[in-house]
């Protein structure tokens, strides 16, 4: 089979097939293969996304069905059939403001459902949020009146910055030894 362009879960089932060659494992062979195998060889993985539409991206969604789905045992309960437990973060961006607009708009449901999975099938799972991230270089050239351009570079010059120490600092804890 010619190597194609990465793409989401296609539910051939090659991964929950009895005694397949490829139960618990990928059988797509495009793109994505190498990296889904280098998953198992990891001690921590930090997944990020943008917010959109109060989900993680279409690119997001689709490599985490990749990712999940064939560590799915079918079983009651279900069960992972991942090789061994690993640390995970996710870093989410988005244009919300606050947690409790994240709360307010069902994202935050969103977001635990994904957490919860990506806990169950590899173990501890933690997330960071960066509200009210900036999306343009200037947004006098940008028709979004939703936004007060002010405010977004504030927020650029004073918090995000911290932001990225917290994702940092999330990056070291989790991958140092245990």
């Amino acid at each position: 089979m010619a190597k194609r362009e990465a793409m989401g879960c296609s539910s051939c089932f090659a991964c929950k097939l009895k005694d397949g060659k490829s139960y618990g494992r990928c059988a797509c062979t495009d793109e994505l293969a190498p990296i889904l195998r280098t998953v198992e060889e990891v001690d921590a993985l930090i997944l990020g996304s943008p917010i959109y539409f109060g989900a993680v991206s279409g690119e997001m969604r689709s490599f985490m069905e990749r990712l999940l789905f064939p560590y799915l045992a079918y079983t009651s309960p279900p069960r992972s059939l991942f090789p061994r437990r690993i640390r995970l973060g996710c870093v989410y961006t988005m244009n919300m403001t606050s947690a409790e607009e994240m709360q307010t708009r069902g994202v935050t449901h969103h977001l635990a459902a994904n957490e919860q999975t990506l806990s169950m099938i590899f173990g501890h799972c933690e997330a960071l949020h960066s509200f009210d991230t900036y999306q343009f270089s200037d947004y006098a050239k940008v028709v979004s009146g939703l936004f007060d351009a002010a405010e977004k570079a504030r927020r650029r010059d004073e918090d995000f910055p911290n932001d990225c120490e917290k994702a940092f600092a999330m990056g070291a804890r989790l991958g140092a030894t245990p």
